[in-house]
């Protein structure tokens, strides 16, 4: 992708929506008419792709991509593959064909998991480091077999594949992969295989720095100057500043730190997520250092991050403000933003609406092509 070309997603919250984050009450069930409203949002909003997560709580990522792939004409589900959870010739095969059925309209999201305890509960025994191993396995037999016209042969420690597939994908030579991760070993498995790399929040100097040590790893591979940069960001946009603030703050109100809207754990996860997740410690390292106001930089929050696991990190602001901040971490090396606010519907038209117009004639028609 040339710079200056890009692209915005958004989150299907499939584990359910929230109009606040402090109170039971506040939550919105999950319910195919809730993710139609989002989804409507999203496909007619400019968002050239829907990341659909995964974790313990969340409807089936799968089925949903193929449901509203089929109610759709513009958005690309990105679906997020757990390592190690799925034979990866039947997830070749099924990618290949929900590729082929949408006429190219998918990208696979790669996560290893937030913690070792949620993939025991599933009955998947591997720790963090054989998930890893698994995935960059699962990748390269994938990539061969949607390549070959002939059994691949693949022995590696974990997979020994000696097949062949139909269908082959519709994009060439096999859809996007994203990658979003703060391990050594996420950055060495995106380095070797994404299109995307996907940096959760962090300050845009910092940003600046991991995008260069990414490119010099991806170099290892031949791959500096094919690998590209996104980040997973909250939006919170109002018509002014004031606005914005009260309503960061408003969307907390009332709630118990750590005590998690998202796992099903709630608070008894935060111990088991610190020992395994290098990209959650992080985040509430930024909560650690930004006081009692929460803030990493003029226009960068870290509150959510004290009651929603993940990409916690949110934008506040105006229009003008929140495109600003966009921007600089374009002028930090990222072209593609994967975004989220509450409730989500709301979010994303007024994210489309007001912010989009700021970045008129900079946009891409699609995500970058693999190379």
């Amino acid at each position: 992708m040339a710079q200056g070309e890009l692209t915005f997603g958004w989150f299907l919250p499939s584990s359910g929506d929230a109009t606040g984050l402090g109170s039971a009450n506040d939550r919105i069930p999950s319910s195919r008419a809730v993710f139609d409203e989002i989804v409507d949002a999203v496909d007619n909003g400019g968002f050239k792709y829907m990341l659909i997560p995964v974790n313990t709580t969340c409807w089936e990522a799968t089925v949903l991509a193929s449901y509203y792939v089929a109610k759709t004409r513009n958005v690309m589900p990105l679906i997020a593959l757990r390592a190690g959870y799925m034979n990866p010739t039947f997830a070749a095969r099924m990618f290949a064909t929900l590729d082929q059925i949408s006429n190219g309209r998918l990208c696979i999201n790669l996560i290893a998991g937030l913690n070792d305890a949620d993939a025991v509960a599933d009955g998947v025994f591997d720790d963090k480091i054989v998930r890893y191993e698994k995935m960059d396995e699962e990748v390269e037999i994938m990539k061969r077999l949607w390549q070959s016209n002939e059994p691949i042969g693949f022995e590696g420690k974990h997979y020994r594949v000696n097949q062949v597939i139909e269908p082959k994908p519709f994009q060439k030579p096999h859809p996007p992969f994203f990658l979003g991760g703060g391990s050594p070993q996420a950055a060495e498995i995106s380095a070797k295989h994404s299109t995307v790399h996907l940096f959760w929040g962090d300050k845009p100097t910092v940003i600046a720095e991991k995008v260069k040590e990414m490119r010099a790893l991806a170099a290892k591979y031949g791959r500096e100057n094919v690998i590209n940069f996104g980040m997973r960001l909250q939006v919170i946009c109002r018509d002014t500043e004031e606005e914005a603030w009260e309503e960061a703050h408003r969307l907390i109100k009332g709630a118990g730190k750590f005590n998690f809207v998202n796992m099903r754990t709630g608070a008894s996860a935060l111990e088991d997520i610190k020992k395994t997740s290098d990209a959650n410690r992080r985040v509430w390292q930024l909560l650690d250092e930004s006081g009692n106001d929460m803030k990493i930089h003029p226009h960068l929050w870290a509150g959510i991050s004290t009651v929603r696991v993940g990409a916690g990190i949110a934008i506040v602001g105006d229009p003008r403000q929140v495109a600003a901040t966009i921007q600089e971490f374009v002028d930090a090396g990222c072209t593609t933003f994967c975004l989220s606010g509450y409730p989500h519907a709301e979010a994303a038209r007024i994210f489309s609406q007001k912010v989009m117009p700021f970045f008129q004639g900079r946009m891409a028609e699609s995500l970058p092509a693999v190379a």
